[in-house]
């Protein structure tokens, strides 16, 4: 039995999620009105995942997020608006330890949960069997138990949002040069800080363009490549039209959309298309590494699978192997879910398992930087 505690400041809010869960059967519910009841049960419910809302009385989820990471590390999946302001506060709360996030509902409630009932049942039991970073915010745990510790976050912390009026990075001109080759990158659940921990550490002249396929919707993906860009020197952009594919250039695809590649008279492009239903995820890794080794070639690709639920990209990137191209699984022991990169190794796909930490490094043995 998974214990669940449901954090939410509206009545019905909590009704609607613990009649979904109950009905699913195999859960154990209990409930909070604000993060401050939240941070009361930790110790005495015990909850093994937790569904937090964002926007609360007395202490707001960010700042009750930020507790439990401290006093109680346990998974927990955020409740966000489906809006770019949500998708900021919610990327913030996945970097103080959030494992996931499910939408919001809105408007007529009860009618649309009856559509993400399933979604929200499979992130939930997934979020509720995560494997947490047991160094994530170690030092500020070792000052509680020694009592060193000062108060609790403030409510009402406020997101770290990017300025008001700030432009778009620059799209990339054609290629001027001979093409070497791509990376194309798939992850889900737990996938932000991993392509944090991914693209951090490579340098502006990179050599090769990188595309990504991160599950998420499309108001989130936005947020997410203008985050990503901050955080490294590689250019980050979304890809929301068609763009030339350049070295030193990340390309996010769009949320609730593909990202494949294509042949433009600019040349190779990223190119944003409409989410087939035959693909389960979105947008789809699988999708993405077939349209890149039908464009480029196989022998010109990295393929890179990391943390996340489901299969998504372990069928394309084992052809991919299978046809002469180099493929990263991220490894077990650091994986947020080992569901798709474990489904690429138990396929025989996976040329190198490599925890997180140590794919960039990994990239940048197979891609010297000139």
């Amino acid at each position: 039995m998974t214990r669940l505690l449901i954090v939410d400041d509206s009545a019905l809010m909590r009704r609607l999620l613990g009649d979904l869960f109950a009905a699913a059967g195999g859960f154990e519910i209990a409930y909070a009105r604000n993060g401050v009841e939240a941070l009361g049960e930790l110790n005495v419910f015990k909850p093994d995942v937790i569904t937090l809302d964002v926007h609360m009385p007395e202490m707001d989820g960010l700042s009750c997020l930020d507790r439990i990471m401290v006093e109680r590390p346990c998974p927990v999946v955020m409740v966000s608006a489906m809006t770019e302001a949500g998708a900021e506060v919610t990327l913030e709360a996945i970097g103080l330890g959030a494992v996931d996030f499910i939408p919001k509902p809105g408007g007529a409630i009860s009618l649309k949960m009856d559509v993400l009932g399933p979604q929200l049942i499979e992130k939930v039991r997934a979020a509720a069997q995560a494997r947490l970073p047991k160094a994530h915010r170690l030092a500020e745990r070792l000052r509680l138990r020694r009592g060193e510790l000062g108060m609790r976050s403030a409510p009402g912390r406020p997101a770290r949002l990017a300025p008001a009026g700030a432009p778009p990075p620059a799209e990339p001109p054609p290629l001027a040069g001979p093409f070497e080759g791509a990376v194309v990158v798939g992850t889900s659940t737990g996938g932000p800080p991993a392509l944090d921990a991914l693209l951090a550490p490579l340098p502006a002249n990179f050599p090769r363009p990188i595309l990504v396929a991160q599950h998420m919707p499309a108001s989130f993906t936005g947020p997410l490549a203008r985050r990503l860009d901050r955080l490294c020197a590689l250019t980050v952009l979304e890809v929301s039209r068609p763009i030339p594919l350049a070295p030193g250039h990340v390309y996010i695809g769009r949320g609730e959309a593909d990202l494949i590649v294509g042949l433009r008279p600019a040349g190779l492009t990223a190119v944003p298309a409409p989410a087939k239903p035959e693909h389960r995820w979105h947008p789809s890794a699988d999708r993405l590494v077939t349209s890149a080794i039908e464009q480029i070639g196989a022998q010109r690709l990295i393929g890179i699978l990391m943390t996340g639920m489901g299969n998504d990209g372990a069928a394309g990137m084992t052809e991919l192997r299978r046809a002469g191209g180099r493929t990263i699984a991220e490894a077990e022991e650091t994986a947020v879910v080992w569901g798709m990169p474990g489904e690429l190794v138990r396929a025989g796909g996976a040329e190198f398992i490599v925890p997180l930490q140590e794919i960039a490094a990994r990239l940048l043995d197979l891609v010297p930087v000139r």
